[in-house]
């Protein structure tokens, strides 16, 4: 019996679509992703709960990686 893979929590925001946005970079380079939370209406209530991308726990490290690298790139590009 093959058990299942825990997750982890690679990034928080109070909105669905950054979330959305960040899930799809993971994938693009070949780790699924999902978005946990984004279930209310209510902008508001994301500011208490935020929504949480989450990946493998095997996957976590390679992950946070990276979103710090698109981070830094997206800096430099607003910066520049």
């Amino acid at each position: 019996m093959k058990r299942e893979e825990e997750f982890k929590t690679v990034a928080e925001f109070n909105d669905a679509l950054s979330a959305q946005i960040t899930v799809g970079m993971l994938r693009e380079n070949g780790i699924p992703a999902a978005v946990f939370g984004a279930d209310s209406t209510y902008l508001s209530l994301n500011y208490v709960n935020p929504v949480q991308v989450k990946v493998n726990a095997s996957d976590y490290e390679t992950a946070l990686k990276l979103i710090e690298q698109t981070e830094e790139s997206t800096e430099e590009t607003t910066e520049g």
